[in-house]
């Protein structure tokens, strides 16, 4: 008889998480920490992977104040005598006041930042590789961005996705002085001079760790195919030269791709608690409907059932997501589809909100134009209620907003960019085609031209665009899912190992 091939273990290291099978540790649901996609997405992967058999383990700081808050009384008391006593347990705490005491994944101050980085690495270094002896290991953002150089000098296969490009920089002896031997795999970090010998690298040569995680790492991802194919490409200005250039050497080595994130399952109209009426494909007009009705009341708008009612469903910045462009244009919109009582609807924060709020209130178009600080609730029904979404993004490295929106029955109007253009493709409803309105230019006409495609959908025979809409409802709950990004993740992990992952 021969013993069974013992299944890969993969060790997956994240700053951030939501929820977890319960699986995998006692307190595997308490364990939430999230600042954005990322928590989603490594819970989600890591979920299916454990669902799907899979020896799959996580590493994750311990946020005692985020993870206790959830923990029954009882628990509370003896979470930390539980959490050392459960050899089985697949979620591997790493252990630093730096990161005990917080609220919040990230500070406003880079210093603390830095400080709980390097706590974090220091202790999956020294106890959590050591003790899951794991036979790949998947790194996420500039958090965990100097394992994959510890990964290589021990010769186990790292795979370290980006998530946002974001990075610090710091010199050997900072990182020494947190506990870390970097002296270990200091020849496996990207350095901003060329660094020739330890000693004199050590002071005063700073580490770039986003760099250094894509450098070091034996495979790199971007959580959209396109975005990686902007960067190589040298699209971004935004990303330096660098960076760039080693994601360029990663990807002609054919050591690179992307894998589009997905929206958490929470996102679907059938089941999503906090609409006011839940709605599939197939009654999706009258579900929108109440859902329109309940947002046009709550927010103060024209009660009409066929107005055209446009969501804008991210954070305001100043610099990605195209707000500049919508402001320009608003009151122009506004005023041409004035006897169709356009509506537009922000549910978001961020520094360019008071501008729109300023529009609406020169113009005197309140009863059109609705701007809300950020509420989960509000938004989702938004998304329930609205025809469209605005994602006018000057880039997107994925993206999630594009996604969800098809679900529930809104189509987005957005710029052919990065993780855009892997989700969505423009409307031929003549030819059954398509899933939203999509513009090239970035420009004020660009997004006007495509409001206007937009309009001309709703111009349509009723008939007509209901059944592009439950096509269009079927196809996204059918393609962005978690399922479909793990199979990704499993395929990569496997050409890694060459070996199956699942056995």
């Amino acid at each position: 008889m021969t013993t069974p091939e013992r299944k890969p273990c993969i060790l997956i290291i994240t700053p951030e998480v939501t929820y977890l099978p319960q699986g995998m540790g006692i307190e595997a649901h308490s364990m939430t920490a999230k600042a954005g996609g990322m928590a989603d997405v490594s819970a989600s992967l890591i979920s299916a992977l454990f669902d799907q058999g899979a020896d799959v383990h996580v590493a994750l700081p311990n946020y005692r104040a985020m993870f206790d808050n959830h923990l029954d009384p009882i628990l509370k008391n003896q979470n930390q005598m539980i959490r050392s006593r459960m050899p089985e347990d697949r979620i591997h705490l790493a252990e630093d006041r730096a990161f005990f005491y917080l609220h919040n994944v990230y500070s406003s101050y880079g210093t603390e930042n830095m400080r709980i980085s390097l706590a974090f690495q220091r202790e999956v270094m020294n106890h959590v590789v050591p003790w899951v002896k794991p036979d790949l290991i998947h790194c996420n953002d500039w958090m965990t961005a100097l394992i994959p150089a510890m990964s290589r000098r021990m010769e186990i296969p790292c795979l370290f996705t980006i998530h946002n490009i974001h990075t610090v920089k710091t010199t050997l002896s900072h990182i020494e002085d947190r506990g870390i031997d970097a002296a270990y795999f200091w020849n496996n970090l990207y350095y901003e001079k060329m660094a020739e010998e330890y000693e004199l690298t050590r002071e005063n040569n700073p580490v770039d760790f986003l760099t250094s995680g894509v450098f070091a790492a034996h495979f790199v991802n971007t959580v959209s195919p396109t975005f990686l194919k902007e960067i190589v490409e040298g699209h971004h200005l935004f990303v330096s030269p660098h960076l760039r250039r080693e994601l360029q050497n990663k990807f002609y080595a054919d050591c690179a791709t992307g894998i589009l994130n997905a929206p958490d399952p929470s996102f679907n109209p059938a089941t999503d608690k906090h609409l006011v009426r839940q709605f599939g494909p197939k009654d999706h007009v009258i579900g929108k409907l109440h859902n329109k009705r309940f947002l046009q009341k709550t927010l103060g708008l024209i009660q009409d059932d066929r107005a055209p009612l446009f969501f804008w469903p991210h954070r305001m910045d100043t610099i990605q997501k195209g707000c500049q462009l919508l402001a320009d244009v608003l009151f122009h919109v506004i005023d041409t589809y004035h006897d169709q009582n356009l509506q537009m609807v922000f549910v978001a924060d961020g520094p360019f909100k008071r501008h729109f709020s300023d529009i609406a209130n020169f113009h005197g178009i309140q009863d059109r134009v609705a701007v809300w600080d950020f509420n989960e609730r509000l938004s989702r029904i938004a998304y329930a209620a609205s025809d469209f979404i605005l994602m006018p993004s000057l880039f997107e490295p994925c993206g999630l907003a594009q996604m969800i929106a098809p679900i529930y029955g809104s189509l987005p109007v957005a710029r052919d960019t990065g993780g855009i253009h892997d989700t969505i493709s423009h409307l031929d409803a003549a030819n059954h085609h398509g899933n939203g309105f999509i513009f090239e230019t970035y420009d004020t006409g660009g997004l006007l031209w495509g409001i206007h495609e937009a309009m001309r959908f709703i111009a349509r025979p009723a008939r007509q665009r209901e059944a592009e809409i439950q096509r269009i409802m079927t196809h996204a709950h059918e393609t962005f899912n978690h399922d479909v990004t793990a199979r990704q993740y499993i395929d990569l992990y496997e050409r890694m190992l060459k070996r199956p992952l699942l056995t």
